[in-house]
């Protein structure tokens, strides 16, 4: 075979081995701008699904009030513990008035938080209303109730959840080894030394009004 036709060949198989090359080159150049297009539609279709439920409309109950008027309230599906209201408190006029002025003293004299003088302030609030005659003597907050009932004319009241008693009535909680806590319910929370939406979380004693 000749020099020429040797060179020829040669040529000929360089040109076929790199045929396939150019192609796939040429595949990837053009399948590469599509790759990144879903890629990025991928990484954003959750954000995007999630936006379509969130303005999607709540499910609602319908129904007819007393009145028969009707009306129509969101369906909850999960615990949501900040959107539950409780019931204002009311006012009962088989107890001393004195106690709701009691009670505005109380939360006019409070503070943002705790500083651990609960019955101290309780005490000052019904002195300065004039629903004892005395300032109470005893130290824990846990003794207030009986305090109360043996020198100060009070009662214990049939209640047993707090946020059941009274407008101004006192509220007395146990504890084993620390003083306890005591403070006065006012229309829409309860203070003592501070003001607080909930209750205490101590085992209650009972709850104390003067009638």
């Amino acid at each position: 075979m000749s020099a020429v036709k040797i060179h020829d060949f040669v040529k000929k198989i360089a040109c076929r081995s790199s045929e396939p090359d150019r192609y796939q080159a040429l595949f990837m150049r053009k399948i590469t701008p599509l790759l990144v297009v879903g890629l990025c539609c991928l990484a954003f279709y959750p954000r995007s699904a999630e936006a379509l439920i969130l303005s999607a409309p709540k499910p609602k109950f319908t129904y007819k009030d007393a009145s028969g008027k009707k009306q129509s309230v969101e369906v909850v599906d999960k615990y949501q513990p900040k959107k539950i209201v409780r019931p204002l408190a009311k006012i009962d006029s088989k107890i001393d008035p004195k106690l709701c002025r009691a009670a505005t003293i109380a939360q006019e004299r409070a503070k943002a938080h705790s500083r651990s003088l609960c019955w101290r302030f309780v005490k000052e609030a019904l002195v300065a209303a004039g629903v004892v005659r005395s300032r109470p003597t005893t130290l824990l907050a846990k003794q207030a109730g009986n305090e109360l009932v043996n020198n100060h004319g009070f009662k214990k009241l049939p209640v047993s959840d707090p946020y059941e008693a009274p407008i101004g009535a006192v509220l007395v909680y146990g504890a084993k080894r620390a003083a306890g806590h005591v403070e006065i319910r006012t229309q829409d929370g309860f203070v003592s030394d501070f003001r607080s939406k909930t209750p205490s979380r101590r085992p209650l004693i009972g709850v104390f009004a003067k009638v």
